[in-house]
């Protein structure tokens, strides 16, 4: 066995992830974008100046850096270069509306925003595109600097049933993990070509892209359409062999047997429950039968997965990976026996080739330092089991979080820009099933007696959140349904959104 298969051959640190193919084939790709590709020599090359680009800029160690940058070169670039300099990450997405972004922002308060043409942040520390380009140009040289593997490295956002953003702090061992995991699990090198169409100012993308490849030798392809053709376009131009999915693409993809993904190998479905006909259906028309995983932001991203090839179970969503113990806690916070139905937590593994590789989270970002997360397994606030294989199902979200085509949207953020129109005395907004997107976002709205202008409600939501957190589905009722503490008893909003619809978006 390998010193990588007994997991004890980790980058040194994330500086150090493209030394090994840097030594065994420099002028291999490593990244594809849309404005063009970067050997393992460039992509060097350019951490080199977008390093030296930041600390011209004043980025010291421990500074946050924040990224609001499309799928590109640019990207990528700046990552690597940031964690050079021992910086700490933070990307704040495209999609979000203005509020939403400057919420981010206070957070992490950046030293540096890296902005695209989507940014909305009017703010002092902006760097915009020619500037970041005329700095990279100037060829600064950064000092060096020798990150400490165990020290904060980056920053995911995620949200609790409060709707207030938290913010994930990750080391860059942990960082670097999953990708090491997954190419000794699946056995990956230098042909791996990874797609990925999520946004790259998601954390655990950058983790499983060009940190992952990097491990590999392989090419991470970052994709800059999510649209049916355009997925299919960047497969069958960049021959890409592994595929990071949403539910509702393999939805679309499923009808579409025109288009060409004859290169995939491996097709894998997070960031939602992927019904078992989907499966089938995709894998009739495309071949490869989609891999469920399951993830989360405090892992940081994959915690279980399907093998390879075409086992699966129905319902579940994969074998928990060889670095994590995952199992079943009941409401006291005993371990259950396996298979028993409880609150997934996650610790490290105890045995095996990956004993001890993980840590936990570092904590979370408050006030301008890290705040510790509490001792014990993490939890995960998911209800499912674990059985005696490892294969982990999901039973019910503990969390009120909705999933909308991968997307997370949490209930009491879009109620409360929903309560302030001056009709609605009471509104819940929950998730409805959707065969297509997983779940659609529904209101169930208590006014003050006016019928209400659903098409008013919805540009109202428009104005304040993202695209994907609006409403779809409004219904008005006389009274939303409380318990003795005066808090709605969601167990019944399905009902009520049947019955006393509006309108549908």
């Amino acid at each position: 066995m390998s010193s990588r298969e007994t997991g004890a051959d980790l980058p040194r640190s994330i500086a150090a992830v493209l030394d090994a193919p840097l030594a065994a084939r420099p002028q291999a790709t490593a990244v594809e974008a849309a404005s063009g590709a970067w050997s393992y020599a460039e992509l060097d090359d350019q951490a080199r100046r977008a390093a030296g680009a930041l600390w011209s800029l004043g980025v010291r160690p421990g500074d946050r850096v924040a990224a609001c940058l499309p799928n590109d070169l640019d990207i990528v670039a700046a990552f690597h270069g940031a964690q050079r300099i021992g910086a700490v990450w933070a990307g704040i997405g495209e999609a979000l509306a203005a509020g939403e972004q400057e919420e981010l922002h206070g957070i992490c308060d950046p030293a540096v925003v890296l902005a695209g043409p989507r940014c909305r942040l009017d703010v002092p520390d902006r760097v915009d595109p020619d500037r970041w380009a005329e700095l990279m140009a100037g060829d600064e040289a950064a000092p060096r600097v020798e990150p400490d593997l165990d020290a904060p490295a980056g920053i995911a956002f995620t949200s609790g049933t409060s709707g207030r953003p938290k913010a994930v702090v990750h080391s860059q061992r942990n960082l670097l993990l999953p990708g090491a995991v997954l190419v000794a699990a699946r056995g990956w090198g230098p042909e791996l070509r990874k797609g990925d169409s999520f946004p790259l100012t998601i954390l655990n993308l950058m983790v499983l892209s060009t940190l992952l490849t990097a491990q590999a030798g392989g090419c991470a392809v970052v994709m800059d359409r999510r649209d049916a053709e355009g997925v299919a376009d960047w497969i069958s131009a960049r021959r890409v062999t592994v595929w990071n999915a949403a539910p509702a693409q393999l939805y679309d993809l499923a009808a579409r047997p025109e288009l060409d993904l004859g290169s995939l190998r491996e097709v894998w479905s997070g960031g939602g429950d992927t019904p078992d006909t989907l499966r089938r259906a995709f894998a009739e028309t495309h071949g490869p039968v989609p891999r469920s995983t399951y993830g989360l932001t405090e892992a940081p991203t994959v915690v279980s997965i399907d093998p390879q090839g075409e086992e699966w179970r129905p319902g579940a969503s994969g074998r928990v990976l060889p670095h994590l113990d995952v199992a079943a806690y009941d409401d006291e916070g005993r371990r259950l026996p396996a298979g028993e139905l409880g609150e997934l937590r996650l610790s490290g593994a105890a045995g095996g080739p990956w004993a001890g590789a993980w840590t936990p989270l570092l904590g979370y970002w408050e006030r301008g330092r890290v705040r510790p997360p509490e001792p014990g397994p993490v939890p995960t606030g998911d209800v499912g089991t674990v059985d005696g294989d490892g294969w982990l199902t999901v039973l019910d979200r503990k969390k009120l979080v909705i999933v909308r085509g991968g997307a997370n949207v949490y209930p009491l953020e879009v109620e409360r820009v929903i309560m302030t129109h001056p009709d609605v005395v009471r509104v819940a907004v929950c998730g409805v099933p959707d065969e297509r997107l997983g779940q659609r976002v529904a209101a169930v709205v208590q006014s003050s007696g006016a019928r209400l202008d659903a098409g008013a409600l919805t540009e109202a939501c428009r104005r304040e959140l993202a695209s994907y957190k609006v409403p779809e589905i409004w219904s008005q009722v006389d009274a939303l349904p409380v318990n003795a503490m005066g808090k709605v008893q969601r167990a019944g909003l399905a009902v009520l959104v049947a019955r006393h619809a509006l309108s549908r978006d």
